[in-house]
């Protein structure tokens, strides 16, 4: 039985997709509530983009189920494509069209009548700032300029369920605050996202629950606060005036710290992490001091989602090739 929409947006239950032999989606369970976001996280060829392509219809599980907005992507496509918005890794533009064609014809393929898909069209290119290339062909658009086209297409029709593949991709840092802005806007209108990025402060900023996959399998679930947690403790940096001082650092952070400290000799820091956070910090500068040891630089940091990942993956989002070899294929062909 697939769970109420009204309270769970997306719901799967242990997804499973292979390429031969690369086992593409491995068991993968992810629900998201009803008006909240979901940022789903992982290296290059962790499975990403072809979860998103399960849930949004264009790729078959080999096995598990899966539920957008109460209908079954398997046995119910029609009535998932209509619910939902979908904004992909490659701008799905015609590029002949201008701006408000490509949103107009968005439109009008949804069912709105002439004036409705036009008056949508308008308010959209007002939103993403691309009204005074409205009526220019969008392939005279800069890349960020298609993006943020190919996101007000996905928000056309007003879906309940918007889907977003790494929607920031290629956007200068001003077109990147303004998605997520949209997509702010778009929660809180009742909206639900499933959000996909390599760009962690992305989730850190946008996400109600950050689900990690690595290999196709999911590997950790929670806020970003609680996988932080998960990390444990704040760090402790120092940056010392001459590099004959560092032995001395090093034996204070490890005497206040909660493990052995790390050098960087280029930069003459000392790293620990600390279980007391700006108590640490005193306790080590009054030390330093007391050992006439030049401070130029002292600063207590917060796990990141950075370091999450290293945590549990042994690598940065960045490090991994891409495992499915339909992530790369562009998607002009694909239905929003």
């Amino acid at each position: 039985m697939p769970p109420s929409a009204s309270q769970v947006a997306v719901h799967a239950e242990a997804l499973v997709k292979t390429y031969g032999s690369t086992r593409a989606l491995d068991g993968v369970d992810l629900e998201i509530p009803s008006g909240t976001v979901l940022g789903l996280l992982g290296p290059n060829g962790a499975g990403k983009t072809t979860a998103v392509r399960i849930l949004t219809t264009l790729l078959k599980p080999d096995s598990g189920t899966a539920y957008v907005a109460g209908h079954n992507v398997i046995t119910e496509p029609d009535a998932v494509r209509r619910a939902i918005g979908l904004s992909g890794q490659y701008a799905a533009v015609d590029e002949n069209l201008t701006g408000y064609e490509n949103l107009y014809m968005v439109g009008r393929l949804y069912g709105m009548n002439r004036s409705d898909a036009g008056a949508r069209a308008r308010e959209l290119l007002r939103r993403f700032r691309l009204e005074e290339a409205a009526d220019r062909p969008s392939k005279t658009y800069s890349g960020g300029m298609r993006r943020r086209l190919d996101l007000a297409g996905a928000l056309v029709a007003e879906p309940t369920v918007v889907v977003l593949d790494e929607p920031t991709t290629g956007l200068d840092p001003r077109g990147r605050m303004d998605t997520w802005e949209v997509i702010g806007e778009l929660v809180a209108d009742g909206a639900t996202v499933l959000l996909t990025t390599q760009y962690l402060e992305e989730a850190d900023q946008l996400a109600d629950t950050i689900l990690v996959i690595d290999r196709g399998k999911v590997i950790a679930t929670g806020t970003a606060d609680q996988l932080k947690n998960q990390v444990g403790g704040e760090r402790l940096e120092i940056v010392v005036g001459d590099a004959g001082e560092l032995p001395k650092a090093v034996e204070t952070l490890a005497a206040v710290g909660a493990g052995e400290p790390t050098v960087d000799d280029h930069q003459r820091r000392v790293t620990v992490k600390v279980d007391t956070g700006p108590k640490a910090l005193v306790e080590a500068l009054r030390r330093l001091d007391q050992d006439s040891v030049t401070v130029l630089d002292v600063a207590l940091h917060r796990p990141t989602l950075d370091d999450v990942f290293l945590s549990l993956t042994g690598h940065s989002a960045e490090d991994e090739p891409a495992a499915d070899p339909k992530a790369k294929r562009g998607k002009k062909g694909a239905s929003r």
